[in-house]
């Protein structure tokens, strides 16, 4: 974490929680370089998290309101919250095993009533601190605990999910695209209404070791390689898109 955004910790924080590689603590860089570029004071804020790595992201880290709730039901937290003080900037921060799988029905929900929150899924494919488990978001033949011999089923694609549920501000980004991260964030933040940010964020102790990738650099080189912007996508054939990661805003409703 960069010196400048010190203001923004709790003053007992020392380290993150995260595992070598890990991206979340990108992610959590990219948070508060969000806020502090639009000058939202932190007593302004509300911080929700479910249960998972990506959770520990807010809580206990940041210098503010923080709920850390049950697995998979941070969205109705932090509705009740908005319900009860519509003042509050109310960002959800969790993991794609949290929001999508386990508190699935919450996320679509949220996005149809157009709940005035900002959803921030970090996305590692897996269910990182809870052994492994293939989540929904898990690629096909993709290798975990719970799938030893290669995932049979589809993973959703958060983005179109969250589209087809009625949410009217949608975007992906990667934490190897810092600028467009916070860029991202941003422009979710100054949403009234629904907004969510799907964040890919390399797991090298889950995902990555079963997976053959030989190091987090390579998980980062990856989706490097992989992601190609929406305006790219644009010129590009199925054949091209193929096994590619879209990034970008896209906007539903």
């Amino acid at each position: 974490m960069s010196r400048d955004l010190n203001d923004y910790l709790r003053d007992d924080v020392q380290s993150t929680p995260f595992c070598p590689g890990c991206g979340h603590g990108i992610l959590m860089n990219a948070i508060l370089r969000a806020i502090d570029g639009l000058g939202i004071p932190m007593e302004e804020m509300l911080f929700v998290s479910g249960i998972g790595c990506a959770a520990w992201i807010p809580s206990p880290h940041f210098k503010a309101d923080t709920l850390h709730t049950l697995h998979g039901r941070a969205i109705p937290f932090a509705t009740g919250a908005k319900l009860f003080n519509p003042a509050l900037r109310t960002m959800v921060i969790s993991g794609d095993g949290d929001l999508t799988s386990i508190g699935g029905n919450h996320l679509i929900h949220a996005a149809r009533r157009d709940t005035d929150i900002t959803v921030i899924c970090a996305n590692n494919q897996i269910y990182g601190m809870t052994g492994g488990q293939a989540a929904s978001t898990s690629p096909t033949g993709a290798f975990t605990a719970t799938t030893v011999r290669g995932n049979p089923h589809r993973p959703f694609d958060l983005c179109a999910l969250v589209q087809g549920a009625g949410a009217l501000s949608v975007a992906r980004y990667t934490v190897t695209q810092p600028l467009a991260l916070i860029q991202g964030i941003q422009r979710a933040l100054q949403v009234r209404g629904f907004s969510f940010v799907e964040v890919l964020s390399p797991c090298p102790t889950q995902f990555g070791r079963r997976n053959r990738f030989d190091s987090p650099a390579a998980m980062l080189q990856d989706l490097m390689e992989r992601c190609v912007t929406r305006e790219e996508a644009e010129h590009m054939d199925d054949t091209e898109l193929e096994g590619k990661i879209v990034t970008g805003d896209f906007y539903g409703g």
